[in-house]
């Protein structure tokens, strides 16, 4: 009896102690503890529905390519070029239409710990593409008991991060949708960074599990699941690049880096992990607008402030602004004529491209008869993507930023600086500022080119295209200012050559252009040591091995008075207030 006891103790320890090495399995009621919570931005028009809906009005249809033949739904409610699929859903919503209720599928891997869920829209009108039918997913991975990573579907790729970084209410764990393109982001901030242009943000609805706001139904028990049909219309060959030809379904939906549904865990190692950094890098491209306006005000205070002490003190001058003191032949005059001309070639600059990435391709899938850009970067869109086509180069995605504004509200201020400034070494000395000011951004374009090429190219090899575009960006990386590149196009699976080519465009031609004009124009002003005006206070005389002689005052008056006691001739003692010595008679 003891020995068996003694058995049974040495059991239950050893359990104990194997206990955290086993873990624990998900299961449903896990699917339904960690299951997301959805925040939609307050101008999206599709949420996560069942799909019984978008097959009830779907029809299967082929497509045929040099490859094969596929398969997809086309809903025949509408098409990719009007909005009558958004409208039927939205209709059947306001009306409380069962089938549109709100639907997220689950699947659990017990295998690796991994819960995803996966969400269907009926429509993506992306900012960039749109398509019918979308599915998206994020994961939960659980080691033993516990949460340690999420993974959010994000266009072809996504993000990963560890539990202690993910947002969350309890257990449930929060994600923000981008508004039409649907994909899945940690912070409400987010989707600035990267060619997507994301709209995200917590100002719409929210569907929270814990309230019942959506029902979770078990993928595998789905009829469709095992069909590698397309959810959404193909009428070409190029939908499948430009992001019209709708997606195939979980257990065929492909990433850059495998497939989501039957490597959960695999492909969630793969993918960016977020840090700290990049969410403050989010946070302040997400308020750089604002950031921008509030320096706006300050900057602009100041300068109003500078413009009204100038003139208290000195005074305006006839003209006001000292750039269109412009009066005959000289160095200022030529000084101010190159500085408006260096702002209208800077504007010119804004509105061309400062740098291009091209592509000529000639395959067997379709070629191309002249080089197309795929990468086009100006002032005014900021950072396009664009599909190379026979029919021309096609966009597809676009990274903007407000340039235009930086522009315009810079050169504003330096026009306003220079109100009432009256010597003309000053006004140069702004004038040579702004033209480095203008070289930098071109420089700084050519170093962020040089970087990127740097540490992005070896990375890239492998994958789909992988070896293509790795190879492009390293050799941008080492001559980031321009070259071209030749090669097979086997790592995208079609036979074919790309024939590549990048550098500087006139825009950023321009900028230089205006930088040099505004740095000429700078060191014309100082060489003309020009006074632009009389000002009202005169400016202080310099003298040389002279002390300044200080201004008369009574008692400086009195102080050089002679001595009115005693008479400066005989020198007999005089009466106070005399007017005369009495002794010589001499007049005092």
């Amino acid at each position: 009896m003891k020995k068996s006891r003694c058995y049974r103790i040495l059991f239950v320890s050893m359990l104990l102690l194997l206990l955290p090495l086993i873990g624990f399995t998900a299961n449903a009621q896990d699917a339904q503890d960690y299951a997301p919570i959805l925040y939609f931005e307050g101008g999206e028009t599709c949420y996560p529905v069942a799909v019984d809906y978008y097959l009830d009005n779907s029809e299967l249809k082929p497509f045929t390519t040099e490859q094969g033949t596929v398969q997809y739904y086309d809903n025949l409610l509408g098409t990719v070029n009007d909005n009558n699929i958004v409208t039927d859903y939205q209709n059947k919503l306001k009306n409380n239409d069962p089938s549109v209720d709100y639907t997220v599928y689950y699947r659990i891997d017990t295998t690796s710990g991994v819960i995803q869920y996966w969400m269907f829209y009926v429509f993506n009108p992306g900012e960039n593409n749109q398509h019918e039918g979308d599915w998206e997913m994020v994961q939960i991975i659980l080691s033993g008991s516990s949460p340690t990573s999420v993974a959010y579907s994000q266009h072809y790729s996504g993000q990963q991060a560890v539990w202690d970084m993910v947002e969350k209410d309890g257990n449930h764990f929060k994600v923000y949708v981008s508004r039409g393109s649907h994909a899945n982001y940690l912070r409400s901030y987010s989707g600035k960074l990267g060619v997507a242009t994301d709209i995200v943000g917590s100002n719409g609805k929210i569907l929270n599990p814990a309230d019942g706001d959506y029902k979770l139904v078990e993928l595998s028990s789905q009829d469709w699941l095992n069909n590698d049909y397309y959810w959404g219309e193909i009428s070409k060959v190029e939908d499948f690049v430009m992001g019209r030809a709708g997606p195939q379904g979980p257990l065929y939906r492909q990433a850059m880096t495998g497939a989501y549904m039957k490597d959960g865990a695999s492909w969630d190692d793969a993918l960016m992990q977020a840090d700290g950094m990049f969410f403050q890098i989010e946070w302040f491209l997400y308020n750089f607008v604002l950031f921008l306006i509030i320096i706006t005000v300050l900057l602009l205070a100041i300068t109003i402030f500078k413009i009204y002490r100038r003139h208290k003190k000195y005074g305006l001058g006839p003209r006001y602004v000292s750039m269109l003191y412009i009066d005959g032949p000289n160095l200022h005059t030529i000084g101010n004529i190159l500085c408006i001309v260096a702002i209208i070639v800077a504007f010119l600059g804004l509105f061309n491209t400062w740098y291009t990435v091209s592509v000529n391709i000639d395959s067997d899938v379709y070629s191309t008869s002249v080089m197309n850009d795929v990468i086009k970067i100006d002032g005014i869109n900021g950072m396009q993507l664009f599909m190379p086509t026979d029919n021309g180069p096609v966009p597809m995605a676009a990274a903007s930023f407000p340039f235009t504004y930086v522009f315009v509200i810079g050169f504003i201020l330096m026009i306003l600086a220079t109100i009432g400034i009256y010597k003309g070494h000053k006004l140069g000395l702004k004038y040579i500022f702004k033209g480095i000011r203008m070289i930098v951004i071109v420089v700084v374009l050519i170093v962020i080119i040089a970087l990127i090429g740097n540490l992005l190219g070896s990375s890239m090899s492998g994958g789909t295209g992988g070896d293509v575009i790795g190879g492009v960006i390293g050799r941008m990386g080492g001559s980031p200012t321009g070259g071209s590149y030749s090669t097979s196009l086997e790592s995208f699976g079609i036979e074919g050559t790309g024939d590549f080519a990048w550098g500087l465009g006139i825009g950023a031609i321009y900028l230089i252009v205006s930088g040099i004009l505004f740095l000429v124009a700078g060191i014309l002003m100082i060489l003309d040591k020009k006074d632009f005006f009389q000002t009202k206070i005169p400016e202080k005389q310099k003298t040389k091995g002279k002390k300044p002689e200080e201004p008369t005052t009574e008692k400086s008056k009195k102080q050089q008075e002679p001595a009115n006691d005693v008479c400066p001739i005989c020198g007999d003692k005089l009466e106070k207030n005399s007017k005369f010595c009495t002794n010589c008679g001499k007049k005092i």
